[in-house]
């Protein structure tokens, strides 16, 4: 084994023992990349002197952790799905229901679960919505619970649904706080914690596609077994699940799939 083979995989396994993160359950080439680059963009010369680092200076540590966990978002993001989402999967979802119940995964800085709570709130008043909104970032979730954003991020956001959902406070748009009320903000990791149940709908997406595929095998039977019978799952534009029955689930729409009740 090679010294910088080596060091990589030391590397991951302080890195585990540290933060919980498991870096073997990410695709290598790809997260080796992202963080041989970022290492070496602080100037240090092998993984070992890179992790001396993070672990005495919690900015090296914050920016890694944002590194790994991959945190890209913003409103409505892929527009078309949730037109889909909006006019087609919730109206057959809550059918004969009086609430409904969401998980965003891996929701980053709050774009997605603010987005569902929009969405939903088409159809529920906010106080029959439940949604947790989860990730494994401490940092991002604090962002998220300001409901601060600047205008970039509100780019596809219906000029109607902005106004009613949004107030602009400088170069900056505030979420309405009873839009907040009905959002539970928690720390999860997905490939070590025990999963939360009977949810209508569970969101994750754009994060997948950095996993193994052994990891997001894993991943798959945790949120059918999250979600209430005939639950659907709604995953990123480049993460189509090729074999959902293998998983439990069956396609109702490109990108959703429902739990299946054999």
């Amino acid at each position: 084994m090679s010294n910088e083979v080596e060091d990589y995989q030391q590397f991951v396994k302080k890195i585990y023992s540290k933060t919980g993160i498991d870096l073997s359950l990410y695709k290598e080439v790809q997260m080796k990349r992202r963080l041989t680059s970022l290492r070496n963009k602080r100037e240090y010369a092998s993984f070992a002197l890179y992790y001396n680092a993070l672990i005495k200076d919690q900015e090296l540590l914050r920016e890694f952790l944002d590194k790994v966990t991959i945190n890209v978002s913003e409103f409505y993001r892929n527009g078309s799905r949730w037109k889909i989402l909006q006019e087609k999967i919730i109206p057959n979802l809550i059918a004969n229901k009086k609430k409904i119940k969401i998980w965003s995964a891996a929701c980053s800085t709050g774009e997605e679960p603010y987005t569902l709570a929009m969405v939903a709130n088409q159809f529920f008043d906010l106080n029959q919505i439940e949604i947790i909104a989860t990730d494994i970032d401490s940092n991002v979730l604090a962002r998220a619970k300001q409901g601060l954003y600047n205008e970039r991020a509100l780019q596809e956001v219906p000029a109607d649904i902005k106004k009613k959902y949004f107030t602009q406070e400088g170069t900056s748009f505030k979420v309405d706080e009873k839009l907040k009320e009905c959002i539970k903000f928690k720390k999860h990791n997905l490939l070590a914690d025990t999963y939360p149940k009977d949810f209508d709908l569970i969101v994750c997406r754009n994060v997948l596609i950095y996993f193994t595929e052994d990891a997001k095998s894993k991943i798959y039977h945790n949120f059918n077994q999250a979600l209430v019978s005939d639950g659907v799952f709604f995953v990123g534009s480049t993460e189509q699940i090729f074999n959902p029955e293998k998983y439990g689930f069956k396609v109702l729409d490109t990108f959703f799939y429902q739990k299946s009740n054999f």
